[in-house]
């Protein structure tokens, strides 16, 4: 098996009894009704892929903020899994539940802020009265998610003046228009967020089919991406199953297309950024081929 990490994977469970839908917006994501993935599937397509190790997120339009079912998959599978909860950023014990989902074994959290039930941009990022987590996120070193939209940016920027160690990961790289091509300046909001050495990129594969539509192709995107950010800021996310496989399928079409980038990068986008962001997804394999 390869080294390949993929950071941003889905696990759904078949009991709905033990396991009940709570999706955000009340509206269940379609893919998740459609595509449903309990951990076993997910380690088979994983293993068909040769991805080694996975940090499932926490599917929100199922779930919503119990993160039960991500919780019980790590636990059961730690050499393979580590999670990415959701919280109620405005819950009394949102605190709380912070220590409760990280004392489980889940190593991320992730901010839901926009997505297939809920299509617009939220207007609360950057309220001052989620900050008390961000300050936990903060003194744990644990990366914190963003699955926003370039409308989002104002209020990021408000968060990275005052939370300036906290590792930021931009979920979809968040959404930018690619079409206009070289030198995207459509994206240009993406690129200035460079500056913020705690920004780092989850490449998925709705980024993989955005670098080819209209005038741009990966071969001019992602070195000017990787030029921009450098590849250690710079992890690749299947987003399998909300995004269609096999798995093995949108790994293969993320690798032909960083096939213009060094093999030195491509190592950081495939498996390095994912061990830096997520230290439970190091193996003794990896650690002995580093040293």
């Amino acid at each position: 098996m390869s080294d390949v990490i993929d950071i941003h994977t889905h696990v759904i469970s078949s009991d709905s009894e033990r396991y009940p839908f709570a999706p955000l917006g009340g509206k269940q994501s379609d893919w998740s009704r459609a595509r449903p993935t309990s951990a076993a599937a997910l380690l088979a397509a994983m293993d068909e892929a040769g991805v080694a190790k996975s940090a499932v997120v926490q599917a929100s339009t199922a779930y919503g903020f119990d993160n039960s079912y991500l919780a019980d998959c790590v636990a059961a599978h730690p050499e393979r899994f580590t999670g990415v909860f959701c919280i109620d950023m405005f819950a009394p014990d949102a605190g709380a539940e912070f220590k409760r989902w990280t004392q489980a074994g889940l190593t991320g959290m992730r901010l839901f802020t926009t997505g297939s039930t809920s299509p617009g941009q939220a207007d609360w990022l950057a309220d001052e009265r989620t900050f008390p987590v961000w300050e936990l996120a903060e003194a744990a070193s644990l990366p914190v998610c963003l699955q926003m939209r370039p409308e989002g940016v104002p209020d990021l920027l408000k968060l990275l003046a005052r939370f300036r160690k906290v590792p930021i990961v931009l979920d979809h790289m968040a959404r930018p228009a690619l079409s206009d091509g070289p030198p995207y300046r459509a994206a240009q909001w993406l690129f200035d967020l460079a500056a913020h050495p705690n920004v780092f990129l989850k490449l998925t594969s709705r980024t993989i089919e955005q670098a080819g539509t209209g005038s741009s192709t990966p071969e001019a995107f992602f070195p000017k991406l990787v030029a921009t950010f450098g590849a250690d800021r710079i992890a690749w996310g299947s987003n399998f199953p909300a995004h269609a496989g096999p798995m093995s399928h949108l790994l293969e079409d993320a690798q032909k297309s960083l096939s213009s980038l060094s093999e030195a990068d491509r190592a950081h986008i495939f498996s390095g950024t994912a061990r830096r962001l997520y230290p439970a997804l190091v193996s003794r394999r990896m650690e002995k081929a580093d040293a």
